[in-house]
């Protein structure tokens, strides 16, 4: 028996030795991961028909990661519905993919083990054009385009320098036709627009300037004159707005890519006149109709309501709403709910001021008619006097070199600071935020402060514009 024991004993003794000499082998140690700088989700910039080099920063832990990682870089070209393929590091390229956003990919394998690691990131195509700001100008009644650098730079008659042939006469407005996020390979265009019988307007590619068709093919039947009113963005590539005294919206029932997606229809029907002083809430249209001399209404869709809607009769109406007697709306911008101002400069030279509060969203529609007077500014008014308002019914109106804002709360009127040297204004335009004013004169466009506590003083000028500036806009990428 003590035999059997000892025998036993030390058959346990070196099956516990052999299990603690072999926990050695059950060790491991992972190989090191790439760590790569500056490439995850990040956008880089590539001027067209310039070199694009994308050299992230790279390290590899105890390896050489030139030679023991390998790099494809992969690009989305999403309308031809494939991708391109690039190996090496760094990557480099004569860029001439185009302008816009792209997707793109590296894919990082490290040879040693077969591992893959992918960095997600874009690559924005760019042109001179892709950051600054257009300016559309009247030079004697002949359109100008503009482009203003960054750096305050003006390349003056660019369309003119660029191609054969002159913009339009009569230039009325720039439009920027951009695609929203989720309208992928829509038309990305400017429309100049302008009152020119013989010519119309003018579509061009906002990338190059160059021209790109006649604002007539924006038509599914273009009429045989097309006068254009004020056209506002409804959606990115939809516009909506008035053109020969009709209200036009772009068709939105195709997908957002195809060619017809955003093109104007008939306009829409009804008996009116519609002055180019309208208004979009999203539940409802407000316009003014010069043929009857009343505000009028269409649904959210357009559909033409005319003046069918209440008037309310307590307190008492100080107008009539759907017959007010007065003809040349020369300024409204409405608000969604609440009071609303309308400014009419009549033949006798007098501009009158009238204010009402609507209810057009509601069931029956309702407007009340509050007041009806005599503007506080009417000498100051001129036929071609510009006119914009800020968030709070506070208004700026143009009278030759001078600009003046009025409150209609307690009727004050006062002149900005701001001095043209006795320059026509021909411009106004104010920033969505309320703080500044874009003025232009003759040969120039002036910044100029109206935050709280200042009172127009300018603040930057762009010179070297040819003639009167009509409109503006800022692209940036």
């Amino acid at each position: 028996m003590k035999l059997k024991l000892i025998g036993f004993l030390a058959f346990l003794a070196i099956l516990y030795t052999s299990c603690k000499k072999d926990l050695g082998n059950y060790v491991y140690t992972p190989p090191s991961s790439p760590v790569i700088k500056g490439i995850q989700d990040a956008n880089f910039q590539a001027l067209i028909g310039d070199s694009l080099i994308i050299k992230p920063e790279i390290s590899l832990d105890g390896a050489d990661p030139l030679k023991d990682l390998s790099f494809e870089w992969r690009i989305l070209l999403l309308e031809e519905l494939r991708e391109l393929s690039f190996t090496g590091y760094p990557f480099k390229m004569l860029f001439n993919l185009g302008t816009g956003e792209r997707a793109a990919t590296l894919i990082v394998t490290d040879k040693r083990n077969g591992l893959i690691y992918k960095y997600k990131f874009k690559i924005t195509g760019t042109t001179q054009f892709s950051n600054g700001t257009l300016v559309l100008s009247n030079e004697g009644g002949k359109a100008k385009l503009s482009f203003v650098k960054p750096d305050n730079t003006v390349l003056a008659n660019i369309y003119e320098s660029l191609q054969d042939g002159e913009l339009p006469a009569n230039p009325v407005q720039l439009y920027y036709s951009k695609p929203l996020p989720y309208q992928l390979l829509s038309k990305e265009e400017y429309w100049i627009l302008c009152k020119d019988p013989l010519k119309g307007s003018v579509i061009v590619n906002p990338s190059t300037l160059l021209l790109k068709d006649n604002f007539r093919s924006q038509f599914f039947l273009p009429p045989a004159t097309i006068t254009p009113g004020w056209l506002e963005t409804y959606q990115g590539t939809i516009s909506h707005g008035v053109i020969n005294s009709k209200l036009y919206i772009g068709v939105q029932s195709t997908a957002p890519f195809a060619p017809d997606y955003g093109k104007f229809t008939n306009e829409q029907q009804g008996d009116y006149e519609l002055s180019p002083f309208y208004t979009f809430t999203g539940a409802f249209y407000i316009g003014y109709d010069l043929k009857s001399k009343s505000f009028v209404v269409f649904d959210g869709g357009g559909t033409y309501a005319g003046n069918n809607y209440e008037v309310t009769t307590d307190p008492a109406p100080a107008f009539d709403p759907k017959n007010t007697g007065l003809s040349n709306l020369v300024y409204m911008k409405a608000a969604v709910s609440g009071t609303t101002y309308a400014f009419f400069r009549e033949a006798d030279g007098k501009t009158y001021e009238l204010r009402f509060d609507n209810k057009l969203a509601e069931s029956p529609r309702k407007i009340t008619a509050t007041q009806k007077r005599l503007f506080a500014g009417s000498s100051q008014v001129q036929a071609d006097s510009k006119w914009v308002r800020n968030s709070i019914n506070v208004f700026y109106f143009s009278s030759n070199d001078k600009i003046y804002r009025y409150n209609p709360i307690n009727e004050d009127l006062k002149a900005l600071d701001a001095d043209f040297g006795g320059k026509k204004v021909s411009m106004l335009k104010i920033s969505t935020d309320d703080n500044t004013l874009t003025v232009g004169v003759d040969g120039a466009v002036h910044i100029l402060d109206v935050s709280v506590g200042k009172n127009g003083n300018i603040t930057k000028s762009t010179t070297g514009i040819p003639g009167a500036p009509v409109d503006f806009l800022t692209r940036t990428n």
